[in-house]
């Protein structure tokens, strides 16, 4: 698979982990942010213009890079920000 966008990668790697563990993520949160290649989470372009559209779609949780959650505030959606991949990893209930 060949990803352009690296606000993807965050999805990408909580879905493989979701799999692995067998456990569902909910229908409605939403996931980006940029992976580093030590499992580090960086912030991406536009977050807050992601969080807003993610709201206006009807989501109702988003995980984001903690760099990016400090700087947004939205009532609609919990934001939920992770530094690393364990953090995904325990959110998982792993």
């Amino acid at each position: 698979m060949r990803v352009n966008e690296p606000a993807l990668d965050l999805g990408i790697v909580l879905a493989i982990l979701s799999s692995y563990r067998n456990r569902p993520v909910d229908s409605g949160t939403i996931v980006f942010g940029e992976v580093g290649l030590t499992g580090e989470v960086r912030a991406v372009n536009m977050a807050e213009s992601r969080v807003a559209e993610a709201a206006r779609m009807g989501y109702t949780a988003c995980i984001l890079p903690e760099s990016s959650r400090e700087n947004i505030r939205n009532p609609k959606l919990r934001l939920i920000g992770v530094r690393n991949v364990r953090e995904l990893l325990r959110l998982l209930g792993s």
